[in-house]
């Protein structure tokens, strides 16, 4: 027979770190990203964050976004449900080499935080002349 012990609240405080984060270690930020054409797009979800307290680092080929998403409720209001996580929330994202990064447009409406990412312009696909052979010059696609 095996002895064990255990902290029935244990789950439970690791369920809330993952939802509500720490100071130590904020929130994931829900997202969508995909590619339109020649430019990526980033989409994190961020409903009730006022864009002020939004942020975004772009260092090499990371970029990194932070927000902030104070409680609506005072402290002397008694609370009856709380779904909605208030605190910091952070992504970290690692960027291709062939994305420019210095052309990054950020808009943030209805909740959603909207960032267009242009590929760069040595990365996009281009037509390479060639020369010689019967008939001429023809083009080949690189």
């Amino acid at each position: 027979m095996t002895l064990m012990r255990t902290d029935p609240f244990r789950e439970l405080d690791r369920l809330t770190q993952q939802v509500l984060g720490t100071a130590q270690r904020p929130a994931a930020l829900p997202m969508d990203a995909y590619r339109d054409g020649v430019t990526f797009v980033v989409e994190p979800d961020m409903p009730g964050v006022d864009p002020e307290s939004i942020g975004l680092d772009v260092e090499r080929n990371a970029l990194a976004v932070k927000a902030e998403r104070r409680p609506s409720a005072g402290p002397d209001t008694e609370i009856l449900i709380a779904d909605r996580p208030a605190g910091s929330f952070s992504r970290r994202l690692l960027l291709g080499d062939s994305l420019d990064t210095d052309r990054i447009e950020a808009t943030y409406d209805a909740g959603v935080l909207r960032l267009r990412i242009p590929v760069a312009e040595q990365a996009k696909p281009r037509r390479i002349p060639i020369s010689g052979g019967a008939g001429g010059p023809r083009e080949i696609k690189g």
